[in-house]
């Protein structure tokens, strides 16, 4: 089966990226993450990397809040191609990402979103939910097109939202659903497994 590399950005305290490592780890995903790359200096992604032996950058962003200048994107597009980057997984990344940055990895980029798109997009999905009171909230696991969480969808995971619950508990049952699709999204990439149509993305069987 073949082994991919995968590549991860991350913002943040990268729980995400350790589901990722994990399942490398455990041999769920036929792969291993070669480099994370993280935007933030002080993201506990960068020191969850290191303490696995993963490579771990920072990149300066740039003056931008919410976007790359197109030179530090190049320097981004450099570092993961230098590094054979089959596969690029956003982990919590709060950038994003213009055109020549997705056509160097051609529907081989990911994302994980905390909702149910394409219902609840951007930041603080799940208080959005929450605060709009969905009986249902989820994740979404999608490839990455220059919108905003408006790629086309690969995987989603449903999640109750209980009588008791508020945006924390909620949150953190997602969260676990998040790590599943994820790895499970991962794992069907490195397979072969993903047919990209227009906005669908079929899944197919094993070995075809």
């Amino acid at each position: 089966m073949p082994h991919i590399n995968i590549g991860v950005l991350a913002s943040g305290r990268g729980s995400n990226l350790e589901a990722i490592l994990q399942a490398c780890e455990e041999g769920r995903i036929t792969g291993k993450v070669v480099v994370v790359v993280s935007d933030n200096p002080e993201a506990f992604a960068l020191e969850r990397a290191r303490r696995r032996g993963v490579e771990a950058l920072y990149i300066a962003p740039g003056k931008f809040r919410t976007k790359l200048e197109p030179e530090i994107e190049q320097q981004y597009v450099k570092a993961l191609k230098d590094r054979n980057v089959d596969l690029l997984c956003l982990a919590g990344f709060m950038r994003v990402l213009h055109a020549d940055f997705i056509n160097a990895f051609p529907q081989r980029i990911l994302n994980i979103h905390p909702a149910l798109l394409p219902a609840f997009p951007g930041l603080h999905a799940q208080k959005q939910a929450f605060d709009y009171g969905v009986k249902i909230a989820g994740c979404t696991v999608h490839l990455v097109d220059e919108g905003v969480d408006a790629g086309p969808i690969v995987m989603q995971a449903a999640v109750p939202v209980m009588e008791d619950d508020d945006e924390e508990s909620l949150a953190a049952r997602i969260l676990e659903q998040e790590h599943i699709i994820y790895a499970e999204s991962i794992q069907l990439f490195a397979e072969g497994r993903l047919r990209i149509q227009g906005r669908r993305v079929q899944i197919l069987p094993p070995n075809t």
